[in-house]
């Protein structure tokens, strides 16, 4: 029988050695690929490391974390360099960059797929990929890592188990990780935030100017289509504008009854009809939008130094109650005996029940619901036509307590002992989302962007909750003056421009639709 001759024993240890020199050069080019990423990497996030943090700030996943992460992210990339270029650790480095791709790649995908909004990317090797395209990059290179790490163990004589066990174990927990801190970051973010920021791409765009020729306009309301100005310099002139701010139109306003001496004569457009007032004078007069003459509807029933009109007869206004000289806010309903009624324990007082609660009243047009938004601390309340409170609510700086200091002069009166810390400058409510101009910066923000743009804050007004944050640029050095909001359009005074954008999706979404808020117009007006 003829046998064949035996393979040479060089033959086999010779196919070995090719094997393992060829798994040797694998591991080696991916562990190099990986050195070159995370050395480039965090050399750039240095270089610009301020900028790294703000945008790891505007992250909808790990805002709340941006400044332990930061600073983390390089420090990690950095140390996983140093594993891959000892060979004693290069397995360990190999592991790390491992769980440390997964963990990109799921931040990556939670970003796509549960985000609030997509942010601008963070630059780097990134910078101009989009999310997508760094969530295959990402995939790849995750996969890179697997293969060096299984060719290494095989070539050290792992078992598959083994090797699988220490792959996904560690892998399922850089998912826990990722998740953890996004639900933990959208919580304190939403509900509990230490005063960080998030600017959406884009939440508003669009824009339209209109050069009004002075720039002594407020905004008086918004009724079928149009946009009604009045003006402090001219004040029984209502100018009417066209939403699409092609065409302005004005008319003079005549009082059925002129005996009054008026200090600033203040003018407010609801459905079909203005109403004009001066609260240091007890009147109120109301007119119809078709008709140019305005009939006294209230004399005499109170003093008061805000006024939002609910309806033709109904009015909220805030005033200063004669018994404990601090600031009230109270109900005028003409159409009842009682006219007048105060409701004392809605402003809480923390210095002297004058500056500390001094704000803004506002009345949100969709829900019937009116909202006063302090200026010198972080709260607002919401609340229902006949002012029972429903809420109190806070926006997202940190100021709890007004920083007022108040005199007492020898004549009884008080005024600031100190130019005092203001918190909140001017708001619109629409459709339960509150729009606050901020005063103060938070954390991770330019103050060269502040220096150019207003700060606007939007939440909601049903529940504890920070929608976000936009810029409204300068124009031609002004900053804007007012603000007033529709369900599609954001209206801003700048100058002598009244200036119209247009709201984004990622706005909109949080405004009652259409049925709904006719369900809700419905609903309160049988009540």
């Amino acid at each position: 029988m003829h046998y064949p001759p035996p393979k040479p024993a060089w033959k086999g240890i010779g196919m070995k050695r090719i094997l393992s020199k060829d798994r040797h050069v694998i591991v080696q080019i991916i562990s190099y690929l990986y050195i070159l990423l995370f050395i480039y990497t965090a050399i750039s996030k240095l270089l610009d490391f301020e900028n790294f943090g703000i945008q790891l700030a505007q992250s909808p996943l790990l805002s709340a974390y941006a400044g332990l992460i930061a600073p983390s992210v390089i420090i990690v990339e950095l140390l996983i360099v140093v594993l891959l270029c000892i060979k004693t650790t290069r397995l360990t480095g190999l592991y790390a960059s491992f769980f440390l791709m997964i963990a990109f790649t799921v931040y990556i995908y939670l970003i796509l797929n549960y985000s609030d909004f997509i942010p601008c990317s963070c630059g780097g090797i990134i910078e101009e990929l989009s999310w997508t395209e760094h969530l295959v990059f990402n995939l790849v290179f995750a996969a890179f890592a697997l293969v060096a790490i299984v060719l290494t163990e095989k070539g050290k004589g792992t078992s598959a188990v083994t090797v699988v066990l220490k792959s996904v174990l560690p892998s399922l927990m850089a998912v826990g990780v990722v998740v953890a801190l996004f639900l933990s970051s959208e919580h304190i973010i939403k509900k509990e935030n230490n005063f960080i920021r998030r600017f959406g791409q884009h939440p508003i765009r669009d824009e339209i100017a209109f050069d009004l020729g002075v720039n002594s306009y407020y905004f008086a309301g918004i009724a079928d289509g149009q946009v009604y100005l009045g003006n402090v310099t001219a004040p029984l002139v209502l100018t009417t504008v066209d939403t699409a701010l092609t065409t302005k139109t004005a008319i003079k306003i005549q009082l059925d009854d002129t005996d009054h001496l008026f200090r600033s004569i203040q003018i407010k457009v609801k459905s079909l009809h203005f109403y004009l007032y001066d609260g240091s004078v007890p009147v109120i007069y109301r007119g119809h939008l078709d008709d140019s003459i305005a009939r006294t509807v209230s004399f005499e029933d109170g003093y008061f130094s805000q006024l939002e009109v609910m309806d033709s007869v109904n009015f909220a206004f805030r005033t200063q109650s004669a018994e404990t000289k601090a600031q009230v806010l109270g109900k005028l309903a003409l159409d009842q005996y009682q006219k007048v009624a105060l409701h004392h324990g809605l402003l809480e007082k923390q210095v002297d029940g004058v500056f500390d609660t001094d704000g803004q009243l506002l009345r949100d047009d969709i829900t019937g619901e009116l909202v006063y938004i302090y200026f010198y601390r972080n709260q607002f309340l919401v609340m229902d036509s006949n002012l029972h409170l429903s809420r109190r609510l806070h926006t997202i700086d940190t100021i709890s307590r007004a920083q007022v200091q108040v005199r007492s002069l020898s004549d009884g009166r008080h005024k600031m002992g100190a130019p005092p810390m203001q918190v909140n400058k001017r708001s619109a409510v629409h459709n339960r989302v509150l729009f606050n101009e901020s005063n103060l910066m938070g954390k991770f923000e330019s103050r060269e962007m502040w220096n150019r743009a207003a700060v606007i804050d939007m939440y909601r007004t049903d529940r504890q909750e920070y929608l976000g944050s936009f810029y409204v640029h300068n124009r031609d050095g002004h900053k804007m003056t007012r603000m007033i909001v529709t369900d599609k359009y954001f209206f801003v005074l700048s100058g002598n421009e009244i200036v119209r954008y247009r709201f984004a999706q990622s706005v909109t979404r949080h405004f009652i639709k259409t049925g709904d808020a006719e369900n809700l117009e419905q609903s309160r007006q049988q009540y």
